[in-house]
């Protein structure tokens, strides 16, 4: 599978690519329980891996693949010495994989966008089925065929059930790496195929890790606030490193704490914030704000049973295909902003109702 022209959907800022990535902090029981299982013998087919966003989990994947791809032998003395999943940065598999050119690894993702036009909002069916075309191929010199989904959430309805079909009659050695931001909302029929791994925000301390190397040249104070800010997500800490997002960040959050009560001179300076075209950032920061807010209110009350936390599961997975549809057709984000916001404020009313 080459690498594709174009402005990657999964590509964060101007970061490093997961696939580019040599070094995962924070998760070595993930990799242990991973390496383990494969040199058993019995390293399931396919893998749903969970967490927030921006902990790791695409690193993981790429990380896992690399290392299926380079030692597709459970019993070969690199195998049994591995203390985790790292391969290499200068060995020919981990520059394939960078490349996106390893012919036993398929990518399933967000079309790239280009000048013109942004990624794709969703997986469609059509690049499914290209994409799972090589399992019906033989591995190259007998070793390991590797898919990546980054991530399940980007598939729809068709393309969910065009990979459900291969996951649940695997070609032999062949390995799903399935990234999944919410897995308890992955379709059932495809979550009860998979070997779940659960992987949790990074501390603080692996989250400044990551930041020192992505950008040695970040003010070091301002990299240990941002990693005790950011709820052990990689993601949010970038964001946090600038000051005016670190501000818009508390200013949402205020916004979100007062609900169901809104203040709409607040709300409409917020809409304006993030209306313009250059403000890309900053609606991202938004959304990802909205999100853990959600996250963190359903996690706290998850004893007060479902009746009362599906008005804001139901509202934010609106609110998703909405502003996806805002991103890919460049539509005016003051409105969604309205929109969201007054949702989540029924939501919350509904909740309390409950």
């Amino acid at each position: 599978m080459s690498l594709p022209d174009g402005i990657e959907a999964d590509r964060f800022l101007d970061c490093p690519h997961p696939r580019e990535q040599a070094d995962l902090f924070g998760h070595a029981a993930a990799e242990a329980a991973f390496l383990d299982a494969f040199r058993s013998g019995r390293l399931h087919h396919a893998w749903l891996i969970g967490g927030p966003q921006g902990i790791g989990k695409a690193t993981f994947a790429y990380r896992a693949a690399r290392f299926l791809l380079a030692n597709p032998d459970p019993s070969a003395p690199a195998v049994v010495r591995a203390v985790d999943l790292r391969v290499d940065p200068d060995n020919p598999v981990a520059r394939k994989v960078a490349a996106l050119s390893h012919p036993d690894l398929v990518v399933l993702r967000r079309t790239p966008g280009t000048d013109k036009k942004g990624p794709s909002a969703s997986i469609p069916i059509d690049a499914v089925r290209r994409a799972l075309a090589v399992f019906g191929t033989t591995a190259g010199a007998g070793g390991y065929r590797v898919a990546i989904v980054d991530s399940v959430e980007d598939l729809n309805a068709a393309s969910a059930n065009a990979l459900l079909k291969v996951v649940e009659e695997p070609p032999p050695r062949s390995v799903f790496l399935i990234v999944a931001h919410a897995p308890g909302r992955t379709m059932a029929t495809l979550r009860s195929r998979c070997r779940k791994m659960i992987m949790r925000p990074l501390g603080p301390d692996d989250v400044a890790a990551v930041l020192a190397k992505l950008d040695a040249h970040s003010d070091s104070t301002a990299v240990r606030q941002a990693a005790a800010m950011a709820d052990g997500s990689v993601r949010t800490a970038l964001r946090l490193i600038d000051p005016d997002v670190s501000a818009l960040v508390e200013r949402v959050r205020r916004m979100l704490a007062r609900l169901p009560d809104e203040d709409v001179s607040d709300l409409y300076g917020l809409a304006d914030q993030l209306s313009g075209r250059a403000d890309d950032e900053r609606f991202a920061t938004f959304l990802t704000t909205v999100g853990d807010w959600i996250g963190e209110r359903v996690h706290s009350e998850a004893a007060a049973g479902a009746s009362r936390l599906a008005p804001l599961v139901e509202v934010w997975d609106k609110g998703l295909r909405a502003a996806r549809d805002v991103q890919v057709l460049n539509l005016d984000r003051r409105p969604f902003v309205f929109s969201l916001i007054g949702d989540l404020a029924e939501a919350v009313r509904r909740s309390s109702a409950a």
